[in-house]
């Protein structure tokens, strides 16, 4: 249908642009503009059956608009010269009913020019506080702005259902030279359903949801709901202000890994998930009785799938809706830190899924992910790479880590998966990776994005942690970017859990022979800042629970578990326990399903579980077995050599106060008069003994202490002679004698 020029003022090229939705610039054709010596006003909306102009000073004074094509296509030409002025649409649909709304396209450019120079730049690191969707009131009207990066569209819409899922009804204003489109939808509110429909330069239209969405649907429904993060009132002050004093480095640091979907579930409500409000008091409750610091949670972040566990994430800004909203997931946080638990989370900035609604491809183009999939496909888990050259793809991922730390007080971020981003070669054969600029295998722009994370997070939050699972030996991980390092504060102890887990899993009469696994770790254990870890990877699917990992019958199998936790304990680096390892949990972990709370019935269960407790209690009590974990200052080994027993013996220092003292003997056989050296005479107590009654054991030990014997033993001065529990680990503190008061002195008699 040809549109003759008496009848409006747009050009049959313009019109049908609009129309068919695929006009470049819509803000120039819709809304009040000046054609010739009067004012026109364009209206395209599809659902409605009339439009008329209202101004908004005056509401008696206003002007119908024509109808230009049955579409949906309205004009006003106003019939006197006349300046610009605020106006409403009153719009009548197809069914009758009536509404008046404030018109998107009377509003100017939303984004100023610093606004899109640090976004080009990479520097923009409050980025989510523009891009997204934000409740906002301009010029008295309440709405909700969008702004999106999509540089390679032809056409960007916000669809939802206000405006039935119409992409023609919404197209958004795109500010050249930076790729992002913006618009001001007025009458917007709180939870309202939400994505950006883009048309891709091969004309191609797809739905996406908003990368930086703060609310979002999960599973089949992926749509972004639109959400006020301005109204919660933390109550964390105290922990706040303490936390930004701790160097983590030289304090305890005791994690219990959490999987949140499947930690407890209500079998009697049809084994729904415990929201985050009843995990503020069940799993809090928990953890402090546990004696944990901090815990870890597997990731939080939207994501679609469950069996991910949170490691495919589509909603990078957004805490998953499977528990709650993000204010519910800010009262947990809370909850935790006026406990006194710190909490991680996850992170996973090293890829992502290719789900339809999600990052990949976002705009037609590769443009988040390397377009080549020798650089942007991990071909092991079916994800996409991050493209950690482009600036504006760093600043997505370094501004959401911030975003973290300041919107929901997260105190740590473990980094998954660093190896994968570190090296262009990480599990790929020959010929399927691309060389760096000089040749290596090295991944020189996720070097670089990784090291100015750290600068930056650590800059604005410097009571903070950032932890790398990285499993190579990649120098460096946890020093800083100054003397060259990549700048996180700890690093997973990947080679102590390979070696230790694969000595234990070994029956006890042939550990004679692996005697230098136990011993190894402790050539590079103060290379870097770790962590000991047990964590989900141990456990899952035919992997075996920990506990049958040990070897031995019912009986040894705890005891093993029970002296091989006793030894991470010891060993200096900090420490992270994976849900259900605590009380033995019998079968591997399962995502879907909640752990085997019930077995702490049985006597053995319940004793692991109390030591574990206990141990979290002896690590915070005493400083010998954290204050110096990066330092040889910290350890001695009193005896390595005597494999034919398997039985080692250590010290644990601090910088003041006595060493701790510990023996392990890692077979079922009670070693009687065993002596260790010591330096110095006194009575030693027995603060640890894995094999007590109490914790399950066969309570051989040493009756509560030991005297130091005045005999020389492996260079010390003094020497122990111990029972040393089998299957069992001890350890000892020299007690302090109290100075005794002075007695007053004789009153004398006058």
């Amino acid at each position: 249908m040809n549109i003759s020029p008496d009848k409006t003022t747009i050009d049959d090229g313009n019109l049908y642009a609009l129309l068919e939705g695929r006009h470049g610039d819509p803000f120039a054709m819709l809304g009040m503009h000046e054609a010739g010596n009067r004012l026109v006003v364009r209206v395209f909306r599809p659902d409605a059956r009339e439009a008329t102009v209202v101004d908004a000073r005056d509401p008696k004074r206003s002007f119908p608009a024509r109808r230009i094509h049955g579409d949906g296509f309205f004009e006003a030409v106003l019939p006197e010269k006349t300046e610009p002025f605020a106006y409403r649409l009153k719009l009548t649909g197809h069914d009758g009913g009536e509404w008046t709304m404030a018109d998107p396209y009377s509003y100017g450019q939303l984004l100023g020019p610093v606004d899109l120079h640090l976004f080009a730049e990479g520097n923009h690191f409050k980025l989510y506080e523009k891009l997204g969707a934000h409740l906002k009131t301009i010029d008295g009207v309440s709405g909700a702005t969008f702004c999106v990066w999509a540089p390679n569209a032809q056409r960007v819409s916000v669809v939802g259902d206000f405006n039935h899922w119409d992409g023609r009804t919404n197209p958004m204003r795109k500010l050249l030279g930076s790729g992002v489109w913006e618009i001001f939808l007025p009458g917007i509110t709180e939870l309202t359903h939400y994505k950006f429909e883009i048309k891709g330069g091969n004309g191609a239209l797809f739905l996406k949801s908003d990368p930086f969405a703060f609310f979002s649907q999960h599973g089949t429904s992926t749509a972004s709901l639109v959400f006020n993060l301005h109204r919660y009132v933390w109550n964390d002050q105290a922990w706040m202000k303490k936390r930004d004093a701790t160097n983590w480095q030289c304090s305890p640091v005791s994690v219990y890994e959490v999987h949140l979907s499947s930690w407890a579930r209500v079998v009697e409500e049809g084994n729904r998930f415990l929201s985050y409000v009843e995990f503020a008091e069940r799993l809090v409750d928990y953890v402090v009785k546990m004696g944990y610091t901090h815990i870890e949670l597997m990731p939080v972040a939207e994501h679609p799938f469950d069996g991910s566990w949170g490691y495919q994430v589509t909603g990078y800004y957004a805490p998953t809706s499977r528990f709650g909203n993000p204010d519910e997931f800010r009262y947990f946080v809370d909850c935790c830190h006026q406990r006194g638990i710190g909490v991680i989370v996850d992170w996973v900035p090293g890829h992502f899924p290719k789900d339809a609604h999600g990052l990949a491809e976002f705009d037609g183009t590769d443009l988040y992910e390397h377009a080549d999939p020798r650089q942007g496909e991990h071909a092991d888990w079916g994800t996409l790479i991050f493209n950690y050259g482009r600036n504006e793809v760093r600043n997505f991922l370094i501004a959401n880590a911030l975003f973290w730390l300041e919107e929901y007080h997260i105190d740590g971020l473990r980094v998954d998966a660093v190896a994968s981003m570190l090296y262009l070669d990480y599990s790929r054969k020959e010929g399927e990776w691309i060389p760096n600029a000089y040749g290596g295998r090295e991944n020189l722009d996720a070097i670089y994005f990784m090291k100015r994370f750290n600068e930056v997070c650590y800059e604005r939050f410097p009571g903070i942690m950032t932890i790398a699972e990285e499993s190579t030996a990649w120098p460096g991980v946890s020093r800083p970017t100054y003397l060259g390092g990549l700048g996180f504060g700890f690093k997973w102890n990947m080679g102590w859990m390979h070696d230790f887990l694969q000595y234990m899993s070994l029956d006890p009469v042939y550990r004679r022979f692996h005697q230098g696994d136990i011993t190894f770790s402790l050539l590079y254990a103060f290379h870097e800042h770790f962590v000991l870890v047990l964590s989900h990877d141990e456990v899952v699917h035919g992997k075996r629970a920990l506990l049958d990992k040990m070897p031995g019958d019912w009986w040894q199998k705890f005891a093993n578990l029970r002296m091989f936790y006793g030894w991470m304990y010891a060993h200096p680096g900090k420490k992270l326990l994976f849900q259900g390892g605590e009380f033995g949990q019998t079968s591997e972990w399962n995502h879907s399903k909640s752990l085997d709370w019930h077995l702490l019935q049985y006597p053995e269960h319940d004793g692991l579980q109390r030591l574990v407790q206990h141990l979290n209690y002896l690590y915070q009590r005493e400083p010998a077995l954290y204050e110096l974990d990066d330092s040889y200052e910290g350890f001695e080994w009193i005896d390595f050599h005597d494999a034919d027993n398997s039985v080692v013996a250590f010290m644990r220092k601090s910088k003041q106060g006595p060493p701790l003292i510990f023996a392990v003997n890692a077979t079922p056989v009670v070693r009687e008069n065993y002596r260790i050296g010591v330096w110095g005479e006194g009575c030693y107590e027995e603060i640890l003994n894995t094999d007590a009654q109490t914790y399950g054991g066969s309570n051989a030990g040493n009756y509560g202490s030991v005297w130091a014997d005045p005999i020389s033993w492996q260079g010390k001065s003094h020497s122990l002679n111990l029972r040393l529990p089998p299957l069992g680990i001890v350890g000892f503190k020299k007690k302090i004698e109290e100075p005794k008061a002075a007695e007053p002195a004789p009153v004398k008699k006058s």
